[in-house]
């Protein structure tokens, strides 16, 4: 049997891979603000974190489109475990950082220290489980592996 097909893919290459290390660099980056606000109580940091965390969720939606169609578009895809749970802790983790933007955009350093920090590192942990997960179906079931 081949093996699954990345149906979002620009001249044989899947572009969800392409596109999730901007999301996760920019909350991670966002996580690294908080503790830069958090040591040195410069507000640069909350402006930095807010930027981030903005092109984070962009980034994010871009991935999740692509992420989407590659699920909807091969039914090897849609059977694996792995796929769901790693889809379903990036929407977790997505939805994390929109209430974390919001309350950040509406109060400013006061929503940084302490909520702010924690919500950023519970999603750093999240993306760790579902990088996890995204690496399970590429290295064991080989999902948008080109067959030669």
């Amino acid at each position: 049997m081949a093996n699954p097909r990345s149906t979002a893919s620009i001249a044989g290459h899947p572009i969800h891979p392409m596109l999730i290390p901007f999301p996760v660099a920019f909350f991670v980056g966002t996580f690294a603000a908080d503790l830069g606000y958090w040591y040195s109580g410069n507000p640069l940091w909350v402006t930095a974190s807010l930027w981030l965390l903005g092109a984070g969720l962009v980034m994010g939606a871009l991935a999740a489109a692509m992420g989407l169609i590659d699920l909807f578009g091969d039914r090897q895809i849609r059977a694996l475990r792995d796929v769901w749970w790693h889809a379903g802790g990036n929407i977790v983790a997505v939805l994390i950082e929109l209430c974390n933007w919001f309350t950040r955009y509406e109060h400013g350093a006061a929503a940084v220290i302490p909520s702010g920090i924690v919500l950023s590192l519970i999603v750093v942990l999240i993306l760790l489980f579902t990088g996890w997960k995204g690496w399970e179906m590429v290295y064991r079931h080989r999902v948008g592996v080109a067959d030669l």
